[in-house]
């Protein structure tokens, strides 16, 4: 796929046109926030490419050569209509502490997750691979045989999920079936702890553990710190039964302000309500976070009413969209609502880790770790279904998609084909459009800032 041919000024006008319809609110609010956001994105086309999942889906729906508004291959009235991640990449993967005690190693961070056609992930993974396989000097052959490797271990993972392999035959990737880099972040997981964590982020004053100052907490008068206690009594409905089986693991010893300035939370305020946890021992206590919720960039290309009205607010739709997409997901995992906008609350992890790429250089290593993120991809794809206990998708989606590859004339070459044409063209695409957002940053030419 070559690249639509548009002068650096024209792209530059798109550009900013997307980011006004995606930030334009939030930037005004704090575009102090935004510089900071910027200057991430500023430090590398693949820092970019994370940054502006809005950018990638008007590229997808424009009749720019990227994409079409009818759809593409592979997409029917079913295959079409799928729990997507909606910014899958290859840094939105690391490891998280399942309901059930064990450490998982999957795709993680559900901000935009949506339904929607599936391609649109797997496509979205694949031109970060090329950025990833750019940055480390890989040929376009290479790159080539990556997407390959990724859309073959992904097309075998749905067929056998489809085909009613057993549990065992595809099991999650955890201390006893990763190999390679997985197994080394789940190692690096499980050498962190929760008393590590409250350390990092606390101290005892008074026999009482308490948030310390500074580190980016900001303090709460009474009026803003008794909304928030009225938000967390909203958000404690919403977990399941079965989260906590201990009343006093609720209590709340403390609560900070916290403003987002990471890449996709700039300007979007938060705030850590410290809890018991599950016994009276100090280094029990739970840190939790509530942040506000944002419009995910692919909702803004889905038309279908029914699915835009089966969620309550953007909070709602991020937790059921990750219980959905995640198989036994954080028991704190819930949501609420905090002046008159739906927030999302989980608990500040002390065993996150995400996979890091930076000593990922072997050619045969990084093909090891796309084939596992393609069986990763599968099973969250198959994941939300009917059998997810959401009626939104009411349908196997591992059957449905499954159907839709094994249609392929080429015997699934086709569709291999179609990421790798893809990735190409659309890593291309990012590459310059870094470029042209670099400069438009460095000129002043971004309103706002």
């Amino acid at each position: 796929m070559s690249v639509p041919q548009l002068s650096a000024e024209r792209r530059g006008e798109e550009i900013l046109a997307v980011f006004d319809t995606a930030f334009g609110r939030l930037l005004a609010a704090d575009p102090a926030a935004f510089r900071v956001k910027f200057r991430k994105m500023a430090a590398s086309a693949f820092a970019f490419y994370r940054g502006t999942a809005c950018l990638f889906y008007h590229d997808l729906t424009a009749n720019n050569g990227f994409g079409s508004k009818r759809g593409g291959p592979y997409l029917d009235e079913r295959t079409s209509r799928v729990w997507i991640h909606g910014d899958l990449h290859a840094e939105n993967f690391g490891t998280y502490m399942d309901a059930n005690g064990r450490l998982v190693f999957n795709v993680n961070d559900f901000d935009e997750a949506y339904v929607g056609p599936f391609t649109w992930d797997l496509k979205r993974f694949a031109a970060s691979i090329a950025l990833v396989g750019y940055a480390k000097a890989l040929s376009d052959e290479q790159i080539t045989e990556l997407v390959q490797i990724y859309a073959g271990a992904y097309r075998e993972r749905i067929h056998a999920l489809a085909t009613g392999a057993k549990s065992d035959e595809v099991p999650p990737f955890t201390l006893d079936t990763a190999q390679g880099a997985l197994l080394d972040a789940l190692r690096d997981a499980r050498s962190l702890t929760r008393f590590g964590l409250l350390e990092s982020m606390t101290e005892i004053r008074d026999f009482e553990r308490r948030f310390a100052p500074g580190g980016g907490s900001i303090e709460l008068d009474a009026a803003n710190r008794y909304k928030v206690l009225a938000a967390f009594d909203g958000y404690l409905e919403t977990l399941p039964d079965a989260s906590l089986a201990r009343p006093d693991s609720y209590r709340v010893k403390d609560v900070v302000g916290r403003r987002g300035i990471g890449i996709g939370s700039a300007g979007l305020p938060s705030y850590n309500i410290l809890l018991e946890g599950h016994s009276d021992a100090l280094e029990n206590d739970v840190v939790i976070y509530i942040k506000q919720a944002q419009t995910p960039a692919v909702s803004r290309h889905i038309t279908d009413p029914a699915i835009r009205d089966y969620f309550q607010h953007e909070g709602h739709r991020t937790v059921i969209s990750q219980r959905a997409l995640q198989a036994h997901a954080d028991p704190w995992l819930g949501w609420t609502e905090l002046d008159g906008s739906g927030q999302l609350v989980a608990e500040v992890s002390p065993y996150a880790v995400d996979l890091d790429w930076g000593d990922i250089d072997d050619p045969e290593e990084i093909a090891a770790v796309v084939a596992d993120l393609g069986r990763a991809t599968a099973t969250m794809h198959a994941a939300a279904d009917d059998t997810s206990g959401e009626s939104l998708v009411p349908f196997s989606t591992e059957r449905a998609i499954d159907a839709a590859i094994a249609a392929d004339s080429d015997d699934g070459a086709g569709f291999a084909d179609l990421l790798v044409d893809f990735a190409h063209g659309y890593g291309a695409r990012a590459r310059a459009d870094h470029q042209i957002f670099v400069d438009l940053f460095r000129n002043g030419r971004i309103p706002g800032l």
